[in-house]
């Protein structure tokens, strides 16, 4: 399969960048300086991503906002326009999450959905709508001091509050710009004409901005006890699994695709929720491993790593309910069974 390149793919190779694929995309996995370097400059600076493998679906015109109520499990009436929303788009027959997706609403019958790399044609097929994921590059900058620096070149890309989205000027272009990201720092998405993304991207880098690549997006993510799909969602997980049901408007007018299945499952109870591990030394835990209970199977870790800013593994995984915080279990490390601890998420917090 021939990989699709973001339209920075020269820039990354200029910097040196370490490329690998990524949801059908050839995408920079770190630059020289290494992904602990980058994982700890978004912690304690600012970072930019090329995030451009994440598809755009436009939505716009009369219905718009009916069709993207009746799909997904958030309600677009507790926002508006110039807002973002997270929300999920669900198997209707197990309430499974087929994929998380940030909603942009950029005016009344305006709408762009973000869905994750691979799921872009699903979710088209779910919604409608145009694909315009080629049209533009889409690159996040992130961290303490994302703001400050941004301001240098674009003041009022760096006002967009969080969850809040609005067209800015930076470096000469118009850009649609969104107080999201995925690291658990404050931060901002900008979606840039793809014959522009170069000339924005270089004006973030020459205002102190350091490139960061998907290495130290997923340390970061983890860190802060994100989802990633394919790992915490994706087949037979369920929002209520992942503990995600803030991100379920029950009660929305019409409901949403999966409902029914949904609302089974939470009346039953679930047999399984999301929860995360600290594990003592620098060994990082890794997905798959096994997670047991008094030497008895009762789970599995879906993401590990070394946190940097911890300095010890950390994991997520999905376990029984009812396990206390605090409990102790074992993950199979290579036959060893490993000692962890259930902790709350994040790990880390903005504060950190």
């Amino acid at each position: 399969m021939t990989l699709r390149t973001s339209p920075l793919d020269a820039s990354h190779r200029a910097l040196g960048a370490k490329l690998v694929p990524f949801g059908g995309w050839d995408m920079p996995l770190s630059y020289p300086a290494g992904t602990l370097a980058e994982h700890k400059a978004c912690r304690s600076a600012a970072v930019a991503f090329d995030v451009s493998h994440l598809g755009t679906v436009r939505v716009e015109g009369p219905g718009s906002l009916g069709c993207l109520q009746a799909a997904f499990t958030n309600d677009l009436a507790k926002v508006a326009p110039g807002r973002a929303q997270y929300t999920h788009l669900l198997d209707e027959h197990d309430a499974s999450v087929l994929d998380d997706i940030i909603v942009w609403w950029l005016g009344e019958d305006v709408f762009e959905v973000m869905p994750n790399a691979s799921n872009t044609d699903r979710v088209v097929g779910a919604i409608g709508g145009d694909d315009v994921t080629a049209t533009r590059a889409l690159i996040a900058v992130q961290g303490p001091e994302s703001r400050e620096r941004l301001a240098t070149i674009s003041p009022e890309a760096a006002t967009v509050g969080r969850f809040r989205v609005r067209n800015a000027v930076v470096a000469g272009a118009v850009c649609t710009v969104a107080g999201t990201g995925y690291t658990g720092e404050d931060g901002l998405e900008l979606a840039v004409p793809a014959e522009a993304a170069a000339a924005v991207w270089d004006a973030v880098l020459a205002a102190g901005v350091v490139p960061a690549g998907l290495g130290a997006r997923d340390t970061l993510r983890l860190e802060a006890g994100l989802p990633l799909h394919g790992h915490e969602l994706g087949p037979g997980i369920t929002p209520l699994q992942a503990g995600l049901g803030w991100v379920v408007a029950w009660d929305k007018p019409g409901g949403f695709r999966g409902r029914e299945a949904l609302l089974a499952e939470r009346e039953r109870g679930v047999s399984r929720l999301l929860r995360g591990l600290a594990v003592e030394g620098r060994r990082p835990p890794r997905a798959e491993q096994a997670v047991a209970l008094r030497g008895e199977p009762v789970g599995v870790v879906t993401s590990g790593n070394f946190s940097p800013v911890l300095g010890h593994g950390i994991a997520l995984a999905f376990l029984p309910p009812g396990l206390a915080e605090g409990a102790t279990v074992t993950i199979d490390m290579r036959g060893e069974a490993v000692p962890a601890r259930i902790v709350s998420t994040p790990f880390v917090s903005r504060d950190h």
